[in-house]
């Protein structure tokens, strides 16, 4: 897993303006979760986990999220019609999750597919949508009920969907928080870099041990180890927690276009409200404990 992290993070840093092309071309990503029967490498979510996770920390623009849960949906189904090509990266994909009023990946997406009620339905994008982090694409999907694709898991997919989704705000974090680290240690405030002060050390070593927590969480559910809600309310907390204390430990830049602050505190927000805020996990959880 570390050599698969390494890679892609190479090819992040040589292709920073063709990245999701490369990884696809070359590594392969989209394919990470599909069955070698149908064109993919076999392998499964903890690969997608890790490479969103290194996606996560640059905010880089890709289609890993929707593409594979377009393709755990339609493995659910059994529909294998796109699974070939989504796993080539010539095709790409979206799944709109029911309940949710935008979905993530879809603008654009070759292939959007819609669960509604227990079962998978091809669908079609009605609305593109301004989306506060501009590094997302969101839209509106509507399901064709007359074009169904079979039975769909919507509480499983849901469930993978908060998993990666906590990947990426995990590799967010962990990059807003090195960001900070490095800033403490050239901005010079009453004659020493602010990063000396103890007061400072003692907030950064907190949200170290913070996204070191996230991580282990985030890891330890796409493992089965722990509830991917567990993982969404912990790793959304997390990364809105050191978003803002980038922009604040950064001072007045931390708010300018130029920086990079005000794009970490943006998706922040917008993650904090896909597939359900926390709040909403911790009401789930609760009940699922009382009954």
């Amino acid at each position: 897993m570390n050599e698969l992290r390494d890679t892609v993070r190479a090819v992040l840093r040589r292709h920073p303006g063709q990245a999701w092309e490369k990884l696809c071309a070359e590594v392969g990503v989209t394919g990470l979760a599909i069955p070698e029967e149908h064109g993919g490498a076999g392998a499964g979510l903890p690969e997608v986990h890790a490479v969103l996770e290194e996606l996560g920390r640059d905010l880089t623009p890709h289609r890993l999220h929707g593409t594979t849960l377009a393709s755990q949906a339609l493995l659910q189904a059994g529909d294998t019609r796109w699974l070939k090509r989504i796993a080539d990266g010539s095709v790409t994909a979206a799944l709109a999750l029911d309940g949710e009023p935008y979905t993530l990946d879809a603008p654009g997406a070759d292939v959007v597919v819609a669960s509604h009620n227990g079962r998978l339905y091809e669908a079609t994008v009605t609305r593109s949508c301004t989306a506060l982090d501009e590094s997302r694409a969101l839209g509106v999907v509507e399901p064709d009920l007359t074009r169904p694709i079979g039975s769909a898991n919507a509480g499983r997919l849901r469930e993978i969907a908060c998993v990666l989704l906590s990947a990426e705000q995990v590799g967010a974090a962990a990059r807003a928080l090195e960001i900070t680290v490095e800033y403490t240690k050239t901005r010079v405030q009453f004659g020493r870099p602010i990063g000396a002060f103890q007061a400072l050390q003692h907030r950064m070593a907190d949200l170290h041990v913070a996204v070191e927590a996230a991580r282990a969480v985030s890891r330890a559910a796409v493992a089965g180890q722990a509830h991917p809600s567990v993982a969404k309310v912990v790793c959304s907390e997390t990364l809105m927690r050191v978003a803002g204390e980038m922009i604040q430990l950064h001072g007045g830049i931390g708010i300018t276009w130029e920086h990079s602050a005000h794009r970490y505190f943006k998706r922040a927000h917008g993650s904090w409200h896909l597939y359900g805020t926390p709040d909403a996990h911790v009401k789930r959880l609760a009940a699922a404990r009382l009954d």
